[in-house]
């Protein structure tokens, strides 16, 4: 199976093609902004590097989240247009899966964690390969209370990780590592096992985007107080 890979869920901007889990291509870009910019011609690099061109796709896939809601949204919008325009199936990855996924060499528990900011994290618990529950929004209480449950092996991934680890100093962990972005490697392994039935390009929102709507169009007078 050949695939293409796209992530711009956080803090990088990643476009690979594997073959077979071989890479022929990859590129990433670690960035916090500008991933409408550049996955375009990362794309189009990635693609010529291979060879053979966009048809000899057979499947693409892309972060769905959670993570930045306008970075995500460019990778989808870009991964969905061009399956669109190749009729070819479209699978969504869970950055936090992708992020686990990423300690190749973990023997024990992962706890994949996002930086959601005003004292929360984005995560999700892993034991024995296998996930403990699904992604969720948690405190970092909580989220350090679930992890101290799963014992002191457990290893920390993400940008997340940093922050979990020192607002809890007293907590001992097997390993942080507080990687921006999923490996290219790990994208292309869940892609490649991924059902498109079951794992659809569709955004992964665990909080409500703190940007809201005007209360008022412009040149609308104001309202009077009440």
């Amino acid at each position: 199976m050949r695939l293409l890979v796209i992530d711009t869920a956080l803090g990088a901007c990643t476009a690979a093609v594997f073959e077979d889990g071989l890479p022929l291509a990859v590129r990433f870009e670690p960035m916090t902004k500008g991933h409408q910019e550049r996955i375009g011609g990362l794309v189009r690099d990635v693609i010529a590097e291979a060879g053979r061109g966009f048809d000899s796709l057979d499947r693409i896939g892309v972060t769905v989240g959670p993570g930045s809601f306008t970075g995500l949204r460019v990778g989808l919008a870009f991964a969905q247009g061009l399956g669109a325009a190749l009729d070819r199936p479209v699978v969504g990855i869970s950055a936090l899966d992708a992020l686990a996924a990423s300690l190749e060499e973990a023997t024990g528990p992962v706890a994949a964690l996002i930086d959601a900011r005003r004292g929360q994290v984005y995560a999700r618990l892993f034991a024995n390969g296998s996930a403990l529950g699904p992604d969720e929004a948690l405190s970092l209480e909580e989220a350090a209370r679930r992890v101290a449950e799963i014992g002191p092996d457990v290893a920390l991934v993400g940008n997340g990780a940093a922050v979990l680890a020192e607002a809890f100093p007293a907590l001992k962990f097997a390993r942080i590592d507080d990687r921006v972005a999923p490996s290219p490697e790990a994208l292309a392994r869940l892609a490649a096992a991924a059902d498109p039935a079951t794992h659809p390009p569709r955004p992964l929102y665990l909080r409500a985007p703190d940007a809201i709507p005007p209360s008022r169009l412009p040149g609308q007078p104001r309202q009077p107080a009440s």
